[in-house]
């Protein structure tokens, strides 16, 4: 009865195995596309963006509250913030890199098409040895080495293309930050983002580490992603479909199977490299911040014996990124040992299986073989496999690659839109104590008006500091050409914060300001600013020779400009017009000062801003300086405490530190008068206790001659 109920089902199989047989290379070509489409389908999936969940959003809510950095990840996010970069770096498709881009391509196809060869190669030197077949093993070898001349020539040219597509990469990116970072005259109100960046916003602390490390570290993960990704997924279709032809597409649905399953788990276990990239590069730049500022005020602190402290703030800062360092290696240690054992081990042993499927079994369709033939095909196979299993485990690894681009996509994408907002006028700055309540609230989200005029005119201005402290709720005076204005008043009175609505450094909060564009005014400070060059470059700046040579001046002139501050002749003293020195060391505090005078009559502004600009010369060059400036119409701001430059002046803004103001014609005389008669009171006044003691003293010794 059994073997009667059996025999029926034997006679089924037989059939459908003969079926199978007859139909085996459609089901072959059938297998292999869906494998193909599977393989895309899986690539994208993996690469497309991550949807976050609830329990994520509300962990990133919760880090920005305790100021944490916000989570970086492979998703929508990522690749609208790479998307917005691409098309800086790639504008359009007949740009330097596009072609970079293409021939980039082109050699990773003709790679993997050489490594394709050389599998069957190696399966054909092999089984000439195993066949003993002498002359056909000699001409094997000298294909392998005729062969190894365009693989090492591709290779060579991989590397080559790829550094240089990074280098563009880099190029393209830097020229358009420089441009919104340091824009030009143009850019009116909108640029000087340089300086807005880092006194008129939080959001970026360290600009100079994001425009050259972090654009450079970006550039070269993006040229590498490419090969990254686009190569092992076409080594993995490629390499798969030629096993396929020799094992059975059967084995390789079979390997997909178990190494996706690996996969996933691997998946699950891989870290969040892309935040801990970002978090990496952001504690990096805290350090370096940390340290440029003990450059940048090494007097202060060796002054008041800072050592201690800013060593303390430098090893906390050390202390932080060092620990996190530690953190990411531990995940990296363990995450390596789990991807080495997965992608090496389990799925090597996967793919001795699949090799070893036509050496144990008759597949449908294929006939015997000999010893070298299944030889040959086990080492093409195993060739093959390898090459597959290391395509596999690239595009695994990518996924790592691409969460640090992530982090680095980030840190680029944070200073373009931070650089853009400050542009539209958008800035994030922490306030002081009361600056978001009542009347100051309403002041801080209003604006003023920026009219162009020849004239200054300030109607109604409230001065205000990026950080929402209140100096003057309502400002108004009125500056003609050639009335010089004398600005007074304590420290933290507005005096600075005046030029830098002058000069379009800070917005205004109100009111109505008329004044010539910022190209027409000049800054002098107490400590000029001496650029990197020449002598030439010093006097001329920000001009280059070029500049200076299509005005029509000429050295000649230059010189006669120097002898108007009495400075004709460092010329010969420093070796000549061309010589560089680091001249804010080769020059003393009165030379930098006649040095900038010098280039304010070089440029010939409408209006000179001189902020304690005439404090280290002697007082009859000091004359002679506002002298000339006045003969060359050129219109002075002064902030100075000193007496002498009072008969220089027409008008006089005096700040009282406390909110107030007073704006008046300046009689210098009369000022100068009382100012004598102030100063021989507070003598007199000074001197009233030294005579009430001489009194004492004297009534003491009038009553003892009485006595007597």
């Amino acid at each position: 009865m059994v073997t009667s109920k059996l025999r029926p089902l034997d006679q089924r199989v037989k059939q459908l195995v003969q079926v199978y047989a007859a139909h085996r290379p459609l089901v072959q070509r059938g297998l292999t596309v869906g494998f193909v489409l599977y393989v895309l389908t899986a690539s994208y999936r993996g690469l497309a963006a991550h949807q976050t969940t609830k329990k994520e959003k509300e962990k990133d809510a919760a880090d920005r509250k305790n100021g944490k950095p916000a989570r970086v990840a492979v998703d929508a996010v990522f690749y609208q913030r790479l998307g917005m970069i691409l098309r800086i770096v790639i504008p359009n498709i007949h740009s330097k890199e596009a072609l970079l881009l293409f021939m980039h391509s082109s050699l990773l196809i003709f790679r993997t098409a050489i490594s394709l060869y050389v599998a069957a190669l190696d399966g054909k030197i092999v089984a000439s040895l195993v066949r003993g077949q002498s002359l056909q093993f000699l001409l094997n070898i000298i294909r392998w080495l005729l062969v190894a001349i365009p693989a090492t020539w591709t290779n060579s040219w991989l590397s080559y293309i790829q550094n240089k597509l990074a280098l563009a990469y880099r190029t393209r990116l830097t020229k358009e930050v420089l441009k919104m970072y340091l824009g030009d005259e143009a850019d009116g109100p909108e640029g000087k983002v340089y300086y807005k960046l880092s006194n008129l916003d939080d959001r970026i602390k360290n600009a100079d580490q994001m425009i050259t490390h972090d654009i450079q570290r970006f550039s070269t993960h993006l040229a590498v992603i490419y090969a990254n990704l686009a190569k092992p997924i076409l080594d993995v279709i490629l390499y798969n479909y030629q096993l396929s032809q020799n094992v059975g597409a059967e084995g390789l649905v079979l390997l997909t199977v178990l190494v996706q399953a690996s996969a996933a788990l691997l998946r699950v276990l891989t870290p969040s490299f892309g935040t801990y990239t970002a978090r990496s590069a952001a504690l990096a730049g805290s350090l370096r911040h940390t340290h440029s500022r003990l450059s940048e005020f090494a007097e202060e602190i060796a002054f008041f014996g800072g050592e201690e402290t800013e060593k303390q703030l430098i090893e906390r800062e050390y202390a932080a990124l060092v620990q996190h360092e530690q953190g990411v290696m531990n995940k990296r240690w363990w995450y390596g040992c789990a991807e080495e054992g997965i992608v090496k081990w389990l799925w090597g042993s996967f793919g001795l299986v699949v090799c070893a499927i036509p050496v144990f079994f008759k597949l449908p369709g294929i006939s015997n073989f000999d010893l070298g033939s299944r030889t040959e095909g086990f080492v093409t196979n195993r060739r093959l496999l390898l090459s597959s299993s290391d395509a596999i485990g690239r595009v695994m690894y990518s996924y790592k690659d691409l969460a640090e681009l992530a982090g680095y996509t980030s840190r680029v994408s944070l200073l373009l839109d931070t650089m853009s907002d400050i542009r539209k006028g958008k800035f994030q700055k922490s306030l002081v104590s009361g600056a978001t309540e009542g009347e100051n609230a309403e002041i801080l989200r209003s604006r003023g008006q920026v009219l162009l005029s020849d004239d200054i005119q300030f109607e109604s201005v409230p001065i205000i500091t990026p950080n929402g402290d209140i100096l003057l709720r309502s400002l108004t005076f009125h500056v003609k050409p050639g009335e010089h204005m004398l600005i007074v008043g304590p420290n933290g009175s507005g005096k600075s914060s005046l030029f830098r609505i002058l000069g379009g450094l800070w917005p205004v909060y109100g009111g109505i300001v008329r004044k010539p564009p910022a190209s027409d005014f000049m800054l002098i400070p107490q400590r000029p600013y001496l650029s990197v060059g020449t002598l030439r470059d010093q006097v001329i700046y920000p001009h280059s020779q070029q500049d200076m040579e299509a005005r029509g001046v000429t050295d000649a002139d230059l010189l006669a400009v120097l002898e108007r501050v009495q400075m004709g002749s460092i010329v010969e003293r420093e070796g000549g017009w061309d010589v560089a020195h680091e001249w804010r060391d080769a020059l003393s505090g009165g030379d930098k000062q006649k040095i900038a005078w010098a280039r304010l009559f070089y440029h010939r502004p409408k209006y000179a801003i001189l902020d304690e600009a005439t404090s280290l010369v002697p007082p009859d060059m000091e004359g002679t300086m506002m002298e000339q400036a006045t003969a060359l119409g050129i219109t002075l701001l002064t902030v100075s405490h000193r007496p002498s430059l009072w008969k220089y002046h027409s008008t006089i803004l005096q700040l009282d530190g406390q909110g107030g103001y007073i704006f008046t014609q300046l009689d210098a005389e009369k000022r100068l008068a009382i100012q004598e008669e102030k100063q021989d009171l507070e003598t007199k006044l000074l001197e009233i206790p030294k005579m009430k003691l001489r009194l004492a003293e004297l009534r003491l010794i009038a009553d003892a001659n009485r006595s007597m």
